[in-house]
C-alpha cells in the first residue's frame, strides 16, 4: 500500500468516526441500484454485528449477499486493527452512496433504441462499540416534570369548578327569563286571534 493510499484511509477514517475506536468497511463499484441496497442496509443499522450478520444471512434481497460481506469485514477491521472484542461492537453507521451509472441499450421495433441504465452502489459500514446510557443524569428531570404537571393538575380541577358556579348562578336569570317570553309570545297570538274576529 502506497504513502497515499494510507493517508486517504486514516482521513476516511477520522471523516467517520472521529476520535471514538472502531473500523470501516466499504465496498466499491457493486452492480446493485442504491435503491435497493439501502432497503437492505436499513435492515442492519443500529443492530449489534452478530444479530446484524444474521439478519442478513437469511434476508432475500438479493443485496444482502453483498452488505453481508461488508458488516463482517468491517466487524474484522475492528478486531485486527483496534483490537475489539467482536460481541461488543455495534453498526454505528452504514450507508449507501451512488456509484458510476453504466449506460447500455436495447435493439427496439422499427429501428430504436431504449436505454438501459445499470447502476452501481458504494456501501459503506461503519462498526463501533457499544455505548452504555447513563439514566441517572434523567432523574431530576422527571420530578422537575413532575412537579409541574401536579401544577396543572390543580389549576385544572379549580377552573371546571368554576365554570360550574358560573353556570348555576347563570341558569336562575335564565330560568325567569324564559316564562316571560312565552307569556309575550302567547299575548301576541291572542291579539291575532281577537283581531281576526273583529274583521270578520
Amino acid at each position: 500500500m502506497s504513502v497515499q493510499e494510507r493517508r486517504a484511509i486514516s482521513a476516511r477514517r477520522e471523516s467517520l468516526l472521529g476520535e471514538q475506536p472502531g473500523a470501516f468497511a466499504v465496498a466499491r463499484f457493486v452492480r446493485v441500484t442504491p435503491m435497493k441496497a439501502r432497503r437492505v442496509v436499513d435492515l442492519v443499522r443500529g443492530l449489534g454485528v452478530d444479530d446484524a450478520l444474521a439478519t442478513l444471512k437469511f434476508a432475500p434481497q438479493a443485496a444482502a449477499a453483498t452488505v453481508y460481506k461488508v458488516v463482517d469485514s468491517a466487524a474484522a477491521n475492528a478486531e485486527g486493527t483496534e483490537h475489539l472484542n467482536r460481541a461488543d461492537l455495534v453498526v454505528a453507521k452504514a450507508y449507501v452512496d451512488e456509484g458510476p451509472t453504466l449506460k447500455r441499450h436495447r435493439p427496439r421495433a422499427q429501428g430504436r433504441a431504449t436505454r438501459i441504465d445499470k447502476r452501481t452502489s458504494h456501501i459503506t459500514v461503519v462498526v463501533a462499540p457499544r455505548v452504555e446510557a447513563e439514566p441517572a443524569e434523567k432523574a431530576p428531570v422527571k420530578k422537575a416534570a413532575a412537579k409541574k404537571s401536579a401544577d396543572t393538575a390543580d389549576t385544572a380541577k379549580k377552573a371546571p369548578a368554576k365554570k360550574a358556579a358560573k353556570k348555576a348562578a347563570d341558569k336562575p336569570a335564565e330560568a325567569a327569563e324564559k316564562p316571560a317570553k312565552k307569556a309575550t309570545a302567547k299575548k301576541a297570538a291572542t291579539k291575532k286571534a281577537t283581531a281576526e274576529k273583529k274583521e270578520s
